[in-house]
């Protein structure tokens, strides 16, 4: 009797060491397996601060910026070139020109003051015709647009891109501006009340005759108004996050 109890706490004693010698067998694999994800997370970890802190590539750049560009140039010249886009922006209006201050003056005097603010509403009315046409150049240019080109916007000021267009292609806008305005100064009434305005002013006895390009002065002013909203569009992919509404914008611009 006193022999099978010892038998069987011998057994029981085998098997509680067996039981403890799995237990160490499995916490040793567990610490084991933690101990490798730990290091594999901070090798990912480790990777992803370095990918943060790589440069953009140059395509990232380019194509950041020509997508910036298109978006602002296409706002800038849908605002623009809507009806009131001139007229109803004090900020790009066009107004008389100085060089006829004084026959808007003498007109105003004699009754006529109604027709020369018609006068200044067509004048804006053909600068908005007008501007349509430049979208197709700014695409144009934007995909002209060199690796150098790009970085040199991207470093610069917040209307560095607005005066790389101007600089590079407002002689090509003008070219295509002046014979639409022209035009348009046909289909909005402007050519005829101009000639009205000059014959009536000029018929006054005594005074220095007038003449005045209106034509270049329109398409002129048309350009200023222009890249100055394009430069708005600019500044506010460059300043405001709320207006990078795509991932590569944030990317480049952030």
């Amino acid at each position: 009797m006193q022999y099978n109890i010892k038998v069987q706490s011998e057994c029981k004693v085998a098997q509680n060491r067996h039981r403890i010698n799995r237990i160490k067998i499995i916490f040793s694999l567990v610490i084991t397996i933690l101990i490798a994800l730990l290091f594999s997370g901070c090798e990912t970890l480790d990777s992803l601060i370095m990918a943060q802190d790589q440069p953009l590539s140059e395509n990232t750049i380019i194509a950041g910026l020509k997508e910036a560009l298109e978006r602002g140039t296409t706002l800038a010249v849908r605002v623009v070139s809507k009806e009131d886009g001139f007229f109803g922006n004090m900020e790009i209006r066009i107004h008389l020109p100085e060089e006829l201050a004084d026959v808007d003056k003498t007109l105003r005097r004699i009754g006529l003051g109604s027709k020369m603010d018609e006068f200044e509403e067509s004048m804006n009315r053909a600068a908005e015709h007008a501007a349509a046409l430049a979208i197709d150049i700014f695409i144009d240019a934007i995909t002209q647009m060199t690796i150098g080109d790009a970085r040199a916007i991207l470093q610069g000021a917040d209307d560095a891109a607005t005066r790389y267009l101007e600089n590079n292609y407002r002689e090509r806008l003008y070219h295509s501006f002046y014979p639409v305005v022209e035009r348009a100064m046909q289909e909005v009434g402007l050519a005829r009340i101009y000639k009205f305005i000059l014959d009536k002013y000029n018929s006054i006895p005594l005074i220095e005759k007038k003449e005045y390009n209106l034509d270049e002065y329109i398409t002129n002013r048309a350009l200023d108004g222009l890249f100055l909203m394009v430069s708005r569009e600019e500044k506010e992919i460059r300043t405001n996050p709320v207006a990078r509404v795509t991932e590569l914008l944030k990317k480049v611009f952030g």
